[in-house]
């Protein structure tokens, strides 16, 4: 029998992959802990304190510590907060009692880490799942979001690959370190780096609550938007169909920037090649 996909947690393990991921960015940057009904949120923040705030959400399982390629260039102009997605692997600890269920849960949890970083308005950014997450809350708070970019987003304009969700299966259903593995390098194309995928190999067995889910937007809300919103599309994305993502925003939002980065997967969008993704994300975030 395969011992590894009965592998447990190792938090030793987590703590010092993400925390090596965190050495890579900038000095000075603080980690703070964020209060919520939901349960304490982790925050890591770099940048002048007077900057613009700029919220970063990550993909599912990728943590805060995710963005170190990016870190450095945002927080140059803005006030950078990295956020750990509640009741996921990460350093933010949910309230058992208290579980994020919903939409309506997820967007109240993110209204109180704006409320909590002393943060009325702010520029939202999310990769992959945290798109999901940013685009939903936009929708939600307008009034709250100068900007929102979204970094291959999933299930927001384009449902998954099923070829996507075969390989994913092994993952899904026998947590194991060598099984993320298998998937990320198949997903980018073996290029992901070292530190990187040390700390999503040690998310393998991380005792995390089911992901809320659900639709896609309606066409009707997301004609109704009128944030200003800028779509990175992978163009080597096995996640979903890229030029339909592309063309699906174009058709619905009403005020959208869109560019498809070629030589980029899914997985590996926000290092690869950063110094393009950051002058993308710069530009549009400080027009």
């Amino acid at each position: 029998m395969d011992s590894s996909a009965h592998k447990t947690h190792d938090p030793a393990e987590f703590l010092a992959a993400y925390d090596d991921l965190l050495a890579r960015w900038p000095a000075g940057t603080r980690h703070d802990t964020v209060a919520t009904d939901f349960g304490s949120t982790r925050v890591n923040s770099c940048g002048p304190h007077d900057g613009p705030p700029l919220v970063l959400l990550p993909g599912g399982r990728a943590t805060s510590a995710s963005w170190f390629a990016n870190a450095a260039a945002l927080s140059r102009v803005f006030r950078v907060h990295a956020v750990d997605l509640i009741g996921d692997a990460g350093c933010s600890v949910p309230d058992p009692s208290r579980p994020v269920r919903t939409v309506e849960d997820l967007t109240a949890w993110l209204d109180a880490v704006l409320d909590g970083l002393g943060i009325d308005r702010a520029a939202l950014t999310g990769h992959s799942y945290g798109g999901w997450i940013a685009l939903h809350y936009a929708l939600h708070a307008p009034g709250r979001v100068t900007r929102l970019a979204l970094l291959d987003p999933t299930q927001c304009f384009a449902g998954y690959r099923a070829g996507y969700l075969l390989h994913a299966l092994p993952m899904t259903l026998r947590p194991a370190a060598h099984r993320v593995r298998a998937f990320l390098e198949w997903e980018t194309g073996g290029v992901p780096p070292a530190s990187w995928l040390r700390l999503q190999e040690a998310t393998a067995g991380f005792p995390t609550a089911r992901p809320v889910t659900g639709p896609r937007p309606s066409a009707a809300a997301l004609r109704s938007l009128r944030t200003r919103v800028l779509l990175l599309v992978a163009a080597n994305s096995r996640t979903h169909d890229p030029h339909r993502v592309a063309a699906r925003a174009a058709e619905l939002l009403p005020d959208v920037e869109t560019h498809v980065l070629p030589g980029v997967s899914h997985h590996a969008l926000p290092y690869t090649d950063p110094a393009v993704t950051d002058r993308r994300l710069l530009a549009f975030l400080s027009g």
